[in-house]
């Protein structure tokens, strides 16, 4: 793998610059309102569209972590453009953004990977896709310098979302207590009308609410247009639970359509937090 990952959206997805980028993530940031202040979350689940569409609910996760400090984030998505088996890890070097290279959180890294025979080094399962690069605009501004470990999930089996929540709790584990951030990212469902949407998006709000890594990927198997990344957030929700965490909140939910004005076709969008 080469050892710097460039953007794959920047200027299409969010803005390019610098300057640009920093006053839209913050403008999202301002209008989130996530209410009384609580300690700093274990974990979040935010959504990955354009900035413009989903920022505004991904803000209200990450507003959360505003007087927080981490030593590290596990950044988990889903493989949007290449099919594969297992999980793809992003072992070494950093990630360049707009806001600056954000560097691998490289022991933590090998630590996961030891824990699980499905965590491979894809490098073409990281090329374009998405789902990890939109969390950057926000981990980069409010967590300046914080390393990170990517893992884009191929096939969203229960044995893998599992196996891959074990690997990291286990990881983590061996680590100051809640130093790492667990990230998972994750659209809700696509394309439907937005009464549809916030139907099918209801069951993944209650799992998440009831803190049910399972629960939730029951509903998965019975339904796949449930969430895209429905891997990713049961990896982070099991691995929550294995370092203690006993609290799960959904703190936000909207639809593309609450910024487009077409509600006849919109994707669901979810924020949430993990105690």
């Amino acid at each position: 793998m080469r050892d710097v990952r460039p953007p794959a959206v920047a200027g299409s997805w969010y803005p390019a610059g610098r300057a640009a980028l920093e006053a839209a993530v913050d403008g999202h940031l301002a209008a989130a309102a996530p209410g009384r202040p609580r300690p700093c979350p274990r974990g979040i689940i935010a959504p990955h569209a354009g900035l413009r569409y989903s920022g505004p609910v991904a803000a209200w996760a990450y507003a959360l972590l505003r007087p927080c400090h981490y030593a590290a984030a596990v950044l988990v998505g889903p493989s949007h453009f290449v099919a594969f088996r297992g999980v793809s890890l992003w072992p070494r070097g950093a990630w360049d953004t707009p806001l600056g290279a954000v560097p691998i959180a490289e022991e933590l890294a090998a630590a996961i990977a030891a824990g699980s025979g499905d965590i491979v080094e894809h490098e073409a399962a990281h090329g374009r896709e998405h789902s990890l690069e939109m969390q950057l605009p926000f981990v980069a501004r409010l967590l300046p310098g914080v390393p990170i470990v990517p893992l884009v999930m191929g096939h969203q089996d229960r044995a893998t979302a599992m196996g891959l929540g074990d690997a990291i709790g286990r990881a983590v584990q061996a680590r100051p207590a809640a130093d790492v951030l667990l990230v998972a990212s994750s659209d809700l469902s696509h394309y439907e009308d937005a009464e549809t949407a916030a139907r099918l998006d209801a069951v993944v709000l209650a799992c998440v609410d009831a803190f049910d890594a399972g629960r939730l990927m029951t509903a998965l198997e019975a339904e796949p247009r449930h969430a895209c990344g429905g891997g990713p957030m049961v990896a982070v929700l099991r691995a929550a639970a294995q370092l203690g965490c006993t609290e799960a909140r959904v703190v936000h939910y909207g639809d593309s359509g609450d910024v487009s004005g077409d509600k006849s076709s919109v994707v669901g969008y979810m924020a949430a937090a993990i105690w």
